[in-house]
């Protein structure tokens, strides 16, 4: 009886529509057992309801060894709860970036190809002691784009894409956290080929024994490296994908499991201009080669994101050599 007025008091005070379905659904089937069981203490013929199976499992329950079914169901509603959430950060629909869009990173290119589509397309090529990578960190400056070549493998992969942040993965509650980092792994696994990218990292992975640390950051970071490390588990067809501005502020141990680490630099001469026309588009305007050739020596310095914020958010052409002209004076001092 305690239990389902803990059950009710649940369905009150639960905002997730998803949960309460579950719940309300699971509810009657409960309520039919418990009469059950009560009708075997009584020694009186039991009540058959929607849920219940009469007294042989009632008493097949009660003597389960392992602790009775109520135990399990508990736990499968907590699983279903934290996995609800988690549904979110599955990417349905396809970013639309494809490899092509990315200016330069050839060599990023061709590492995540490598590890995104031969496992899919050529599982013979991975035979005996040779496996795919299984882990890409990505890092270097802000805004040259880690995060744009993470929505390039969401397109052009065959996987089912997880997209995390801290913001997914941690919670008030106590031991909820690394709950969630469990599941997220299991998920990953039940509907492999799978990817998981973590952006931002660092804001979940941070050096260990740090003053301000608290215990439950130190238990997702223990859960997180666990799942990782993938003792027990095959993993050979999820792949983790993570970004970072500052690798150095990430945990040894947490460095240690990207067997991949790539540096996404500033863009070059060649992927400047290719920027600059990627991000021009099909918008009339009068450049020549030569114009683009100097607006790309004019620009060095500057990230994928500069660049982007200086072509899109300036759109009349005919003021675009003038605007790059006015935009490299005023950063000269941080470029």
């Amino acid at each position: 009886v305690q239990a389902l007025d803990y059950f009710a008091a649940h369905l009150k005070y639960e905002h997730n529509p998803r949960v309460r379905d579950a719940i309300a659904a699971r509810l009657p089937g409960y309520v039919a057992r418990a009469e059950e069981i009560r009708a075997l203490l009584d020694g009186s013929p039991a009540p058959c309801g929607p849920g219940g199976d009469g007294v042989a499992a009632a008493a097949t329950r009660k003597k389960d060894p392992r602790g009775g079914g109520g135990e399990d169901d508990e736990r499968a509603s907590e699983r279903a709860k934290l996995r609800a959430g988690l549904h979110s950060a599955i990417v349905s629909e396809k970013p639309n970036v494809r490899w092509s869009d990315v200016a330069g990173l050839d060599g990023a290119k061709q590492a995540l190809q490598e590890a995104v589509v031969l496992p899919v397309r050529f599982p013979q090529f991975f035979t005996g002691k040779r496996r795919p990578w299984r882990a890409f960190l990505l890092y270097g400056p802000p805004g040259t784009g880690k995060s744009y070549l993470a929505k390039a493998v969401a397109t052009e992969a065959d996987s089912t894409f997880f997209s995390i942040s801290s913001s997914d993965l941690l919670s008030k509650w106590m031991g909820e956290s690394e709950k969630l980092v469990a599941n997220l792994f299991e998920m990953a696994r039940e509907n492999a080929p799978s990817i998981i990218f973590i952006d931002e990292i660092d804001s979940l992975c941070g050096q260990r024994g740090e003053g301000n640390e608290s215990e439950s950051s130190r238990r997702v970071k223990t859960e997180l490296l666990v799942q990782m490390q993938g003792v027990g588990h095959n993993d050979d067809k999820v792949l983790v994908l993570a970004a970072t501005n500052t690798p150095y502020a990430l945990d040894q141990a947490v460095r240690r499991r990207f067997d991949k680490r790539i540096y996404i630099p500033l863009p070059d001469l060649k992927a400047r201009q290719r920027m600059l026309k990627v991000h021009l588009g099909d918008t009339p305007h009068s450049l020549t080669k030569s114009d683009f050739e100097s607006v790309a020596h004019r620009t060095d310095g500057f990230s994928g994101s500069d660049i982007a914020v200086c072509v899109c958010h300036h759109t009349p052409p005919s003021l675009f050599l003038h605007t790059i002209n006015i935009w490299c004076r005023d950063t000269d001092t941080s470029h």
